[in-house]
């Protein structure tokens, strides 16, 4: 166990950039993990920290439990630990694990195209549909918020480390993926539930969502072999890009069943 008290430590300063810069992952290679829940979804999938970082609490009350997947583990006082923290309660623990390589796109791969999404939480949640309905591979556009920092994997709430990812594609990615290319649209295409019911929607596609405000690109939007609008009779003119994701993804996955 190795115990810092300085908030000036070169360690220290190095796990504050990892947990606050949403792009500092880039450049170190390494990615932070905060809170148990995360930590343990990693461990599951067999992903293993290059330093544990607990504080003097958490340590007390488990370091048996975590001591044995790295050495030498990293202990805070809990004040400390909180200066890492960009969370309003901070947890009491965190891993720095190493970045995967850059993955190549899989063609044939059931994926989700990420088109210049902006918000953290509507990524994150993305990811989290994506791999809980049994999808492959996402594959973020150049523009979208960054997949491995630290706000996407809280929202992702584990989901990145069942996932092959892979970021700054572009549209030459997404035409070689060999498989049926389907968009949202509000006001281009059937209706999804019309699809579903005629047994015309394609289990093994890619489906694309985009900018928040903006849509899905012109450019993708040619690419697209089947624009797709989801009923709302409530009358609201647009769904949030998460909630339109989970329900395409939802339909896909369970076409035919």
């Amino acid at each position: 166990m190795k115990h810092i008290t300085s908030r000036d430590n070169p360690q220290v300063k190095a796990l504050r950039r990892l947990a606050q810069d949403h792009l500092a992952y880039r450049k170190a290679g390494q990615f932070w993990l905060e809170g148990d829940h995360l930590c343990r979804a990693a461990l599951d999938r067999g992903v293993r920290p290059v330093q544990a970082v607990l504080s003097e609490s958490f340590y007390a009350e488990q370091a048996q439990y975590w001591a044995s997947l790295c050495d030498p583990m990293l202990v805070l006082p809990d004040a400390l630990f909180a200066t890492l923290s960009g969370l309003e309660s901070p947890a009491r623990m965190g891993f720095v694990v190493a970045l995967p390589a850059q993955e190549q796109v899989l063609p044939g791969a059931t994926t989700v195209v990420l088109d210049r999404l902006q918000d953290a939480g509507n990524v994150g949640a993305i990811l989290r549909c994506a791999s809980a309905f049994g999808y492959r591979q996402v594959l973020a556009i150049k523009g979208t918020a960054a997949l491995w920092s630290p706000k996407v994997l809280r929202a992702g709430m584990g989901a990145h480390f069942g996932l092959h990812l892979v970021e700054s594609v572009d549209l030459a990615a997404v035409a070689a993926l060999q498989l049926p290319v389907l968009t949202t649209s509000s006001h281009e295409g059937p209706l999804l539930h019309e699809l579903l019911r005629q047994k015309a929607l394609p289990r093994v596609c890619a489906w694309v969502f985009g900018h928040e405000g903006q849509g899905v690109s012109d450019e993708l939007m040619a690419l697209a072999d089947q624009k797709v609008r989801i009923a709302q009779p409530g009358g609201e003119e647009s769904l949030n890009v998460a909630t339109a994701a989970a329900i395409c993804l939802h339909a896909s996955a369970t076409a035919f069943d």
